[in-house]
């Protein structure tokens, strides 16, 4: 590997085959690889929708010139992301073969509709009656069946063998079945007397097992069903029409996006060649498309929600969040930020406290105003309640929600008709930028003067995400950083304005030249005999001129430590480039989704919380927000914590070299990885706290 860049997708490929790592590691408790495999998934389903989608979009679009950054056609890149995810699929398959061999010396089973026995055979007959056959919706495929005629994705492709009249040859026919999304994908069977064993069947076999009943009109000779997964363009399609409003767009494009054409079809590689042809044939599917051959079962992102049968033991042992020191839940978090700025760092701390913080805004008589941006949230969302009770209670409410949050779009709008129903003055974006920022400000009138409090976050305002992603929130009552802050809504409703900031770092306008320029002065601190380096952890780094800078950091002796969880288009280790660049990327229980920026300077370290990764799209085409760290205490958390990251023995690997994704393991037994060591470590700084308290 020795070119300077290694392309996005790809990249993309290899952080999801960190994730399938996980499913394979044994050290990881059996009922959560299986969730591993299950977001491996997931994970794949959206490339396919999204970027395969772009590329493809591309490489059929009317230009002459499809090729990419180094004179690489289009074309063959999708040939090798099809070839490389046909190797991960199988990777995925025998996983999750022997995460099942597993399970089954744990005693419990998955069985299918050949192997059940009389007792289970007529409790899913009842069960498929009572709450299965209803749901089922059945196309036949014949010659005025139009193309793409189903908004499924999941489905079981029938092809059913009946007796022509003249009794002397068979015909064919063929249906789909859509596969019910109202019901459980996995059902439990019940015990057999005498046994402890739990079986499991998926609601394919269940159908499966009651194919003679769906069609039994037919006097049948063979029936056979094979599972296709069909993965179709998410892009949204916002049309030049003036006389619809922003949240109309949206909200018909994401329609739309239900019939969108097929970018992947998976299927059961036992399917019969004239079942596969006419499938193919309706549907939609090209030549252009992802066509990837599978075993018996496809979208195991279900196995997300895999039942967890009573077994504790077989699943990640329950950390509580921890309660953030001298900061109580039971007392005015208002009065407590006014005397100094708190970091909240979940999910090892407890995501309430910013709840609380806007519950206490809603009912303080002296807080006038509260300002959000909102990305994702929760479909019953605290943050919304607090908001709605906060508008109803006379406070003037400023709510900017992204309404292109992809596949949270239909949640968003929800959420912002509930808002808008309720006197919260809505902002729905900027053309050409999506609103990435999370931030918000509440305004308090203290003694005739605005008293200005609020908070910055690296991940969203939402409390489902905040029990599995690692993201810090500074709560803080600086006024100059929050003043800053108060522009940034200013921009949202003004952006055809210019605004300077003196404290905090705003895209699309300032992001990169201001990281350009922190860069350069290590690359100054270092030729002085200074301290120096450069320390970062994204999600993703792809933008071409970051990474430039940072060859040639490394160039000038500056040692960067780079700790990226997805997409990394650098490479490390280039003689003569990139010899002081490390990378380490880390996957283990919770989503790595802080983004953290460290600048030796000189020995009296910048350190920066943000919202944005180090990607095109973040630096120049998003409204992302970067803090800086005043508090010195606040500045040796993050420090440390990055420090425990980076010593990772266990979960991290080294990424971008060969071999790709090799763990960096320690010799040491009983190693952990460095999430619980960060959870060791907030919870002694909050007990040492208790002690002296």
């Amino acid at each position: 590997m020795n070119k300077k860049y290694i392309y996005r997708d790809l990249s993309w490929l290899d952080f999801n085959a960190r994730v399938l790592q996980e499913a394979e590691d044994e050290s990881v408790p059996l009922l959560e690889r299986l969730r591993f495999v299950g977001i491996f998934s997931n994970n794949l389903d959206e490339f396919f929708q999204v970027r395969y989608a772009t590329l493809k979009h591309i490489s059929l679009s009317d230009k002459s010139n499809h090729r990419l950054f180094d004179g690489f056609l289009i074309s063959d890149l999708l040939s090798m992301i099809t070839d490389k995810v046909i190797s991960l699929q199988q990777k995925s398959a025998e996983a999750l073969e022997k995460i099942q061999r597993e399970l089954a010396r744990q005693n419990i089973h998955f069985v299918d509709e050949t192997g059940v026995s009389p007792k289970q055979e007529k409790f899913l007959k009842n069960y498929f009656l009572k709450k299965v056959n209803n749901l089922l919706s059945i196309l036949f495929l014949t010659d005025s069946t139009p193309e793409n005629p189903t908004n499924s994705n999941i489905l079981l492709a029938v092809k059913i063998i009946t007796q022509s009249e003249n009794l002397n040859s068979n015909q064919s026919q063929y249906a789909l079945i859509e596969i019910p999304k109202e019901v459980d994908r996995f059902v439990v069977l019940p015990k057999e007397r005498g046994s402890d064993q739990r079986s499991v069947i998926l609601i394919d076999d269940v159908i499966r097992l009651n194919l003679n009943l769906l069609f039994h009109p037919f006097n049948c000779i063979d029936i056979e069903a094979h599972m296709i997964k069909v993965t179709r363009d998410a892009i949204l399609d916002l049309e030049d029409d003036f006389s619809k409003s922003y949240a109309e767009k949206i909200k018909s494009s994401v329609e739309e996006r239900i019939l969108a054409e097929p970018v992947r079809l998976v299927y059961d590689q036992n399917i019969s060649s004239d079942t596969l042809d006419i499938i193919k044939q309706k549907l939609g599917v090209n030549k252009y498309d992802g066509h990837i051959p599978g075993g018996r079962y496809h979208n195991r992102s279900d196995y997300l929600n895999f039942p967890s049968l009573g077994r504790k033991d077989l699943q990640y042992k329950v950390l509580e969040p921890l309660n953030v020191p001298n900061l109580s839940l039971e007392r005015s978090l208002l009065a407590a930020i006014k005397k100094r700025d708190y970091l909240v760092h979940t999910p090892f701390q407890n995501f309430n406290y910013v709840v609380k913080l806007l519950q206490e805004a809603a009912l303080d008589p002296t807080v006038k105003t509260i300002k959000i941006t909102i990305y994702r949230l929760s479909k019953i969302s605290n943050v919304v309640r607090a908001l709605i009770n906060a508008a109803r209670n006379g406070k003037k409410v400023l709510a900017q929600i992204e309404l292109q949050a992809r596949f949270d779009e239909s949640n968003n709008l929800i959420h912002a008709r509930a808002l808008e129903d309720s006197g919260v003055e809505l902002i729905f974006g900027i053309s050409g930028l999506k609103v990435h920022a999370k931030i918000c400000l509440i305004e308090r009138l203290e003694n005739d003067k605005v008293k200005r409090y609020g908070f910055i976050s690296t991940g969203n305002f939402n409390e489902g995400a905040s029990r599995v992603y690692t993201d810090y929130s500074l709560l803080t009552s600086n006024q100059e950083i929050l003043k800053d802050i108060g522009k940034v809504f200013d921009f949202l409703k003004s952006p055809y304005m210019r605004y300077k900031f003196k404290h905090i770092v705003v895209s699309p306008n300032h992001t990169f030249n201001t990281f350009k320029k922190l860069m350069n002065q290590e690359i100054k601190n270092h030729k002085k005999g200074l301290p120096s380096g450069i320390r970062i952890k994204v999600n993703s780094l792809s933008n071409r001129l970051i990474i430039n800078q940072l060859y040639k950091a490394s160039q000038h002796k500056v040692q960067v430590d780079l700790i990226v969880r997805g997409i990394c288009c650098l490479v490390p280790k280039i003689k003569g480039k990139s010899e002081n660049i490390e990378i380490i990327s880390i996957v283990d229980r919770f989503l790595e989704h802080s983004r953290v920026y460290i600048f030796t300077n000189a020995g009296d370290p910048k350190v920066f919380i943000s919202s944005g990764d180090l990607m095109t799209r973040n630096l120049h085409s998003r409204v992302e927000v970067t803090v800086p760290i005043y508090s010195q205490e606040l500045k040796n958390q993050i420090i440390d914590t990055f420090e425990i990251y980076w010593n990772d023995k266990l979960k991290a690997r080294l990424i971008n070299q060969e071999p790709q994704n090799k763990f960096r393991i320690s010799e040491q037994k009983n190693q952990q990885g460095s999430q619980l060591e960060v959870y060791k470590y907030l919870k002694l700084q909050s007990e040492s706290l208790v002690r002296e308290n």
